[in-house]
């Protein structure tokens, strides 16, 4: 920015050209020279918007039409621009030189008794620098998060930049420059304006509470530059006539005044969710064709055993109905041929006994007695034929059963074996689907963050339905009850996943319910009572506190113990991110006022203060955010009139830490435990007990210094308001 008198040289050094003599440049031009030599046009890019401040009202030097700019401020960030300015995309320098000679045959100037091409108007140059840089999430990954396939990809950061270059219109005296009429007018406004950005220099420069920067639409164009987030020069020129010593003087002073304030810079990034949100598009259709095709490879998996054992089992049935066959044959021809060789026999025996008689009778005894012995032999071998047959008929009907063959046993075992395969694919199948249900929400979310950021023409509200069509079919494919059920899995990494998968869909409010009612909180609650993996109790931590979100749901983790397993759960763990997780769940208890007694007797307070032993950032903001709903409730229920005696967070022995860590270094931290003061100290009963604990310091402190506005009005009406506390601030003489 170049302030000084009129004729003195602002315009000479800033927007000179000199195209012949480059020594003689400005520093637009060079300023634009090193940008181009730095960037790299290929990744990054480089705009410009040319305008000037005239009679107070903004106008387009690239586009004079364009006359009557106004001022938008972000109400978040509070960041100024002016999106009705032209914007110029420059990709090398002398398309630069000719925006600026442009830019310049639009400004207005005229002839004074000073200059003669005095600037009229306050020009402003505004270069926007965007570049893109690749940087991991800060999100702490555990061993089965890389083990897993859900590793968090790199995203892009997208770094902005804003060069402004301001060359100011001439202070002048009127009755030196000599104008009149028209001129007059404009020079009464030049005066207006850096009037007003000298009170903004001396406010800044002495500190005061307000800086006058809505006084003109100079100061809000530079809130930036003043006392803002970023980098400021400014240079003043003097001339040297002896004519003109009170404006040198002034313009010194002012120029020291100005090296008296001081800016909190501040680097501008945020995530390229366009390119984030292609990446994982791609990824997404990449998970889905290898689930396919693994599904399919496992369909015919499937079938090639079931066929296979079938044939195995057809196979051996015929084996057996054959030998079982050939056996019965066996036995029917044996049985034959010894029933034949009998009668045979009998026949002979008959033959020689007759002859025998005929011819001799002496031998007829003996004849007869052989012919009993073979007789009773031969019926004592039908018997055991016919036993032997029975035995065999007995085999085969037992082998006709089929839990009685041995063979037919082994393939019941194989069957039983493919089974058990069958259905460990199926978890796998199972888990590689919830898997990609969880990118499809990441994808979702990132959606929607970057559509509420995006540009006017996006239509947010139709892709985030698409989103929402294209995972409704998924989830329901997947089945709450199958991922519910994977947390009784024998598989730790099963269970593991399981858990983390539950803790994703509770996230999302609309599937609260729907987990709850089908036993997903029971289910976290038993995971916190019987596992002692560190991983599943900080997984299950972290569900227990997205439940614990909604009213309905902190009313069922108080009725089944879960603010005593927490409780345990603290006292047990060590690993900061778990401490965070069950901190979280119990600081969102805290904040419903039907549960304060019971809380405190379950041993809830004494859990979150026992956390603070951690030390970690996250873990301790987590507590100072349970307090001060504690707090809140406790001031609300007193007000009401259902809330009597000092406070609970007071007998449990929670002021000292809160006094301590009242002006702690992190912001989450101090904020909660301002607040926590603020509600602590609404209720007179505690006043005494807050006093001697040194809790009123760091009231006024607050009152007087904290950062939010809201907070500090608050902490200044509750000292008002207390008679014990106005009494010791007297006796004090403290003065707000």
């Amino acid at each position: 920015m170049a302030y000084g008198q009129t004729g003195t040289g602002k315009t000479f050094t800033l927007g000179q050209l000199s195209e012949d003599d480059k020594s003689a440049r400005g520093i637009m031009v060079r300023a634009m020279e090193d940008i181009l030599a730095e960037v790299s046009l290929e990744t990054d890019s480089i705009s410009v918007s040319y305008i000037q401040l005239y009679m107070e009202a903004i106008q387009d030097l690239l586009d004079p039409a364009n006359d009557n700019i106004s001022i938008v401020e972000d109400p978040k960030t509070g960041d100024v621009s002016v999106p009705g300015a032209t914007l110029v995309e420059i990709r090398d320098q002398q398309s630069f030189i000719e925006l600026l000679r442009v830019g310049e045959t639009h400004r207005i100037a005229a002839n004074t008794k000073l200059n003669t091409e005095s600037s009229r108007s306050h020009a402003i140059l505004m270069i926007h620098v965007k570049g893109s840089v690749v940087g991991r999430e800060d999100a702490l990954l555990s061993e089965a998060d890389y083990a897993s396939n859900l590793v968090k990809p790199l995203k892009p950061l997208v770094r902005r930049s804003k060069l402004v270059l301001v060359d100011l219109a001439g202070s002048e005296r009127i009755h030196k420059s000599g104008s009149e009429g028209h001129m007059l007018e404009e020079a009464k406004s030049i005066n207006l304006s850096l009037s007003a950005l000298g009170k903004c220099i001396n406010a800044l420069a002495e500190n005061s509470a307000h800086v006058p920067v809505r006084d003109s639409k100079l100061t809000r164009l530079l809130r930036d530059s003043l006392g803002g987030t970023a980098r400021t020069s400014l240079i003043v020129t003097i001339g040297p006539s002896p004519r003109h010593r009170g404006e040198t003087a002034s313009t010194i002073l002012f120029g020291q005044r100005a090296m008296k304030v001081e800016n909190m810079l501040k680097i501008k990034e945020e995530f390229d969710y366009k390119s984030l949100s292609r990446k994982l598009e791609i990824q997404l259709d990449k998970l889905i064709s290898e689930n396919e095709r693994q599904q399919k490879v496992f369909d015919d998996e499937v079938e090639r055993i079931n066929l296979q054992a079938q044939n195995r089992i057809s196979e051996v049935e015929r084996n057996f109905a054959d030998a079982l066959e050939k056996e019965r044959l066996k036995c029917q021809m044996e049985y034959m041929e010894s029933i034949k060789t009998l009668e045979e026999k009998m026949v002979s025996h008959q033959r020689n006994g007759f002859s025998d008689h005929k011819c001799n009778g002496e031998g007829s005894g003996a004849s007869v007695a052989e012919l009993k012995k073979l007789l009773e032999n031969e019926v004592h071998l039908r018997k055991a034929a016919e036993e032997e047959i029975n035995k065999l008929k007995s085999q085969l009907e037992q082998l006709m059963q089929p839990g009685a063959v041995r063979d037919s046993e082994k393939f019941h075992k194989i069957l039983e074996e493919e089974a058990s395969q069958k259905k460990k694919l199926e978890e796998e199948t199972m888990i590689l689907r919830s898997q990609l249900m969880q990118m499809t929400l990441e994808a979702d979310q990132m959606r929607r963050f970057f559509d509420r950021g995006g540009s006017r023409n996006s239509l947010p509200s139709q892709d985030i339905n698409l989103q929402k069509a294209q995972v409704a079919p998924l989830f329901e494919q997947v089945g709450l009850q199958k991922i519910l059920s994977l947390l009784e899995s024998e598989d730790p990494n099963v269970r593991i996943h399981a858990v983390k998968v539950v803790a994703n869909l509770a996230a999302e409010e609309a599937n609260q319910e729907r987990i709850v009612e089908a036993g997903g909180l029971s289910s976290l609650l038993m995971l916190l009572r019987s596992f002692e993996d560190e991983t599943i109790r900080r997984v299950a931590a972290g569900a227990i506190a997205n439940l614990a979100m909604n009213e309905s749901n902190q009313e069922l983790i108080m009725a089944q113990g879960g603010i005593s397993l927490l409780s345990k759960t603290a006292a047990d763990a060590d690993d900061p991110q778990t401490l965070r997780m069950v901190a979280g769940a119990i600081a969102n208890l805290c904040g419903n006022d039907k549960l304060q007694m019971r809380l405190r007797l379950d041993g809830g307070i004494k859990a979150l203060l026992g956390m603070v032993r951690c030390g970690h950032p996250d873990v301790l903001s987590q507590v100072a955010r349970g307090i001060a709903n504690f707090a809140k409730c406790e001031s609300r229920g007193s007000t009401q009139g259902t809330k009597s005696g000092r406070s609970l967070l007071i007998e449990d022995g929670a002021l000292s830490w809160i006094v301590q860590n009242a002006n702690n270094e992190a912001g989450p931290i101090r904020r909660h435990i301002e607040l926590a003061l603020c509600h602590l100290a609404q209720h007179e009963v505690n006043v005494k007990y807050m006093i001697s604990g040194g809790a009123l310091w760091e009231l006024v402190r607050i009152a007087r210094d904290c950062s939010r506005e809201d907070i500090r009005s608050l902490a200044a009406r509750t000292l008002h308001s207390s008679p014990t506390f106005r009494i010791e601030m007297r006796r004090l003489r403290i003065e707000l």
